[in-house]
C-alpha cells in the first residue's frame, strides 16, 4: 500500500511522482477525500509529474477536462461532484474514457461507484487537525 504524509503543498510534486511510479501500469485513479482535502491540487501535481504544460483546473461544471503531456498522451480529469444522476455519466460517454488506456483522474468517484472499472487505484486524502495530508493509495 502506498502511504505518504505531507505538511506542505511543496511536497506534492515529489509525492505525485512516487504515486505514478508505484502504479506504472495503472491508468484509472479514483480520488476520495472531503471537500477541501486537496484532490484537485494533488491531480495538478500529478499532471505536472506527467509533464503536461496545460493549465490543470477542476472540471466542476464541465465534468471533464482533457490535458496533453509533452508526448501528446491524453489525461482525462473528471469531477462528478455536481452530477445529480448516474445517467449524466452515461451521457458523457464515460466508458470511452475509462477504457481508453489513457490516464483518468476521477474526483468524487463515490457518485459513480458502480461504473468504475475493476483494478483501479483508489487514492484517499485525509486531513488532520494540523492540516497535514495523509495520502494513501491501493489497487482495488
Amino acid at each position: 500500500m502506498f502511504s505518504e504524509k505531507i505538511s506542505s503543498v511543496k511536497a506534492l510534486k515529489q509525492v505525485a511522482g512516487k504515486l505514478i511510479s508505484e502504479f506504472p501500469e495503472q491508468r484509472v485513479f479514483a480520488f476520495y477525500g472531503k471537500m477541501g482535502a486537496g484532490k484537485t491540487t494533488f491531480i495538478q501535481a500529478i499532471c505536472k509529474a506527467l509533464e503536461t504544460g496545460d493549465n490543470v483546473t477542476s472540471p466542476t461544471f464541465a465534468l471533464i477536462n482533457e490535458y496533453k503531456t509533452k508526448m501528446q498522451i491524453s489525461i482525462f480529469h473528471f469531477d462528478f461532484y455536481r452530477i445529480k444522476d448516474i445517467e449524466e455519466a452515461f451521457d458523457l460517454g464515460y466508458e470511452d474514457y475509462f477504457y481508453s488506456g489513457q490516464y483518468c483522474f476521477i474526483e468524487w468517484p463515490e457518485k459513480i461507484e458502480s461504473l468504475l472499472p475493476e483494478h483501479i487505484v483508489e487514492v484517499n486524502i485525509e486531513v488532520d487537525a494540523d492540516e497535514n495530508r495523509l495520502i494513501t493509495a491501493r489497487l482495488t
